[in-house]
């Protein structure tokens, strides 16, 4: 059975929570890397200023019908499953770049473990 404990994977925590849902992975050719990354949430349409380093990102093609991408670079930035409290994001919120862009993520994980 599945677990009702909240998840927010960040960056590897990303790519193992998109493969735990039945996606795959893929090896970029040069990888994403630095502090000034523009990201669309795709929830609000909103654009972040984030952190990478990541060298392999989540195939959008091959994430189930039960896990939605919430957030896009070139590549999936961002996914959560529709049922579960799980989400995940490719980049480093709490680095913060942006100053703050990201903070949301923080209020999001914490409510879903109040509930």
């Amino acid at each position: 059975t599945a677990s009702e404990t909240p998840m927010f994977g960040i960056c590897l925590g990303h790519q193992l929570i998109g493969e735990a849902f039945g996606g795959s992975t893929y090896k970029l050719k040069f990888g994403h890397r630095g502090g000034n990354q523009p990201i669309k949430d795709l929830t609000t349409g909103k654009i972040e200023i984030t952190a990478h380093n990541h060298g392999f990102a989540v195939d959008a093609a091959s994430l189930p019908a039960d896990v939605e991408v919430t957030h896009i670079n070139h590549t999936v930035a961002g996914l959560r499953h529709k049922t579960l409290p799980v989400f995940s994001v490719q980049y480093h919120p709490e680095s913060a770049p942006g100053p703050h862009d990201s903070e949301y993520l923080f209020e999001r994980f914490i409510d879903l473990m109040n509930k």
